[in-house]
C-alpha cells in the first residue's frame, strides 16, 4: 500500500540529512524528486502541482523548527501539506430515527457488494444491527454473493423478487420490524459511466433517502478513480469515498486525489478481501504511513483485537516463568495471523517499510507461518506440551508429517529455546529493576 510513494519520499528526506537551514536549491531539488514521487504514485496532475507549490512556499528558507533537522522540518511540512490533501476525518452520518440507511455505488468490478459485507461488519463491532439489501439484479449470482457474505459476518440479507426500488422499499420495512439501526443497500454497477446505471441509483435514493452515500472505488483504476467520484457525485451527492483494493495497488494516488478534485472525503480503505480488511480513514494515520513514520495506533487496534479472546494473564505467567511449549508457540502464530498479513503489519511499523529493501518486502510470505504452524501440529500433544523430549527419531518423523525438512524442524525447537531464554532473562532483568527501586 503506498510502498513506491513511501520509498521515494524517504529517500528524498535522508539527502537533506545534516543541514542546518532549507535553501531554495535544496527545496527544488528535493522538491523535483517528490514531483517524480507523486505522480508515479498515479496522483492527479493539478493536486500534485498545487500540492508541490505550496510545500516550496513554507519550505524555502525554513529555519530549524526547534530540535529537528533539515529533513525532518521538511518531512514536518510534507506531513501537514499532506493531512490537508486529504481533509479533516468525518464521522458517520447517523439518522435522528433508525434505521439508517447506507446507499452503496460504484462500477462493476470495484469491489462494491464485498464492501457492503466488511462496512457490515465493521458496525457490528461498534455494537450496532445492520441489514443488508440486495438490490444489485443485473450481475448474475450478486444476491446469492450477497447472502453468503451475510452469513460469514452475521447480518440478515433482504431479498426480493421486483424492481431494485422495489426491494429497497421492502428492506426498509423489513429493517424497521427487525429493529436494525443500519441498512445497507447494495446496488447494480456497470462497466462503464451511463444514463441507465445513473437513473437506476437516483430512484433507489428518492425511494430510500440515503443518510449516507458512498462511492466504492477501485484504486488500481489509477487517475480515472477522479473521474468517476466526479460523475457520481454530480448525480448523487456522495457523503463518501470507500478505496478498495489498495493492498493490491503500490501506487495509491487514487488516495490522494480524490477529496482535492471532487470534495468528497475518503472515509474507509479495503485492505484485503477478507470481511475484517476494511479500516476507517483518518488522514493523519495515512500521512504517518506514506512518509514511512508508520501506524502505530493501528498496531496497537491490531494487537488488541487479536489479543481479544486470549488468556493473556496466562500468557504473561508463562512469559515471566520461561517456560513457553509449543502449544503457546502455536497461539502466538494464531494471534499473529490475526492482525493480517505480515507485510502489511511491518508496512504499520515506523521506519520499517522505507528502510526494508523493496525485494525483501516483496519475497515476505504468510505461507512461512503455515509451515511452521504445519511443523507444531505434527507433534503429538505431550510433544508439543514438553518440546524436551524432541529427539533425534521424533523429530524426523515431524518432518516426515509436515513436509518439511529435519533442519527446519531443528530451526524451530531452536527458535523456541531461544525464545524462552529471552523471556527469562527479561523476567530476572524486570526483578531486579523493581530491587533497585526499591532501595
Amino acid at each position: 500500500m503506498l510502498d513506491r510513494l513511501t520509498r521515494r519520499l524517504t529517500g528524498v528526506f535522508s539527502s537533506l540529512r545534516r543541514q542546518g537551514r532549507l535553501s531554495e536549491d535544496d527545496v527544488n531539488n528535493a522538491l523535483r524528486e517528490v514531483r517524480v514521487a507523486v505522480l508515479e504514485a498515479d496522483v492527479n496532475y493539478g493536486v500534485a502541482k498545487d500540492f508541490l507549490a505550496r510545500i516550496k512556499e513554507k519550505a524555502v528558507g525554513e529555519n530549524l523548527f526547534g530540535s529537528l533537522t533539515a529533513d525532518q522540518t521538511l518531512v514536518r511540512i510534507v506531513r501537514d501539506e499532506i493531512v490537508e490533501l486529504l481533509g479533516e476525518d468525518v464521522p458517520f452520518h447517523w439518522a435522528p430515527a433508525p434505521p439508517t440507511v447506507v446507499l452503496m455505488a460504484g462500477l462493476q468490478g470495484s469491489g462494491k457488494t464485498t464492501t457492503c459485507a466488511k462496512l457490515a461488519r465493521w458496525l457490528v463491532k461498534d455494537g450496532k444491527k445492520p441489514m443488508m439489501a440486495a438490490c444489485d439484479l443485473q450481475r448474475p449470482a450478486a444476491v446469492h454473493q450477497l447472502q453468503v457474505l451475510g452469513e460469514q459476518v452475521g447480518v440478515p440479507v433482504h431479498t426480493g423478487q421486483g424492481s431494485p426500488v422495489d426491494v429497497a422499499k421492502e428492506a426498509i420495512q423489513r429493517a424497521r420490524h427487525l429493529f436494525c439501526d443500519v441498512l445497507i443497500v447494495d446496488t447494480a454497477g456497470r462497466l462503464a459511466m451511463d444514463a441507465e446505471l445513473m437513473n437506476e441509483l437516483a430512484a433507489i435514493e428518492k425511494a430510500v433517502g440515503s443518510h449516507e452515500r458512498l462511492l466504492v472505488l477501485d484504486a488500481t483504476i489509477g487517475q480515472e478513480s477522479v473521474n468517476v467520484a466526479q460523475a457520481f457525485q454530480d448525480r448523487l451527492g456522495l457523503t463518501g469515498v470507500v478505496i478498495t483494493k489498495l493492498d493490491g495497488d503500490a501506487r495509491g494516488g487514487a488516495v490522494l486525489s480524490v477529496r482535492a478534485v471532487t470534495g468528497v472525503p475518503v472515509r474507509y480503505v479495503g485492505t484485503g478481501e477478507a470481511t475484517d480488511a476494511l479500516e476507517r480513514f483518518s488522514s493523519e494515520r495515512m500521512a504517518g504511513r506514506i512518509l514511512g513514520m508508520g501506524d502505530v495506533l493501528g498496531i496497537i487496534e491490531k494487537a488488541e483485537e487479536a489479543a481479544a479472546d486470549a488468556d493473556t494473564a496466562a500468557m504473561e505467567a508463562k512469559f515471566k516463568s520461561g517456560k513457553l511449549d509449543f502449544n503457546d508457540f502455536l497461539e502466538q502464530m494464531r494471534m499473529v495471523r490475526k492482525m493480517g498479513p505480515l507485510k502489511k503489519v511491518m508496512g504499520m511499523v515506523p521506519g520499517l517499510a522505507g528502510a526494508i529493501p523493496e525485494e525483501a518486502m516483496d519475497q515476505i510470505d504468510d505461507r512461512k507461518l503455515d509451515h511452521l504452524a504445519a511443523m507444531v501440529l505434527s507433534m503429538t500433544p505431550e510433544e508439543r506440551a514438553n518440546p524436551d523430549i524432541l529427539n533425534g527419531s521424533r523429530r524426523k518423523r515431524i518432518a516426515r508429517g509436515s513436509g518439511r525438512s529435519p533442519e527446519e524442524v531443528n530451526r524451530l525447537v531452536e527458535q523456541l529455546y531461544q525464545m524462552r531464554k529471552t523471556m527469562k532473562q527479561m523476567s530476572l532483568l524486570g526483578k531486579r529493576t523493581k530491587r533497585f527501586r526499591r532501595r
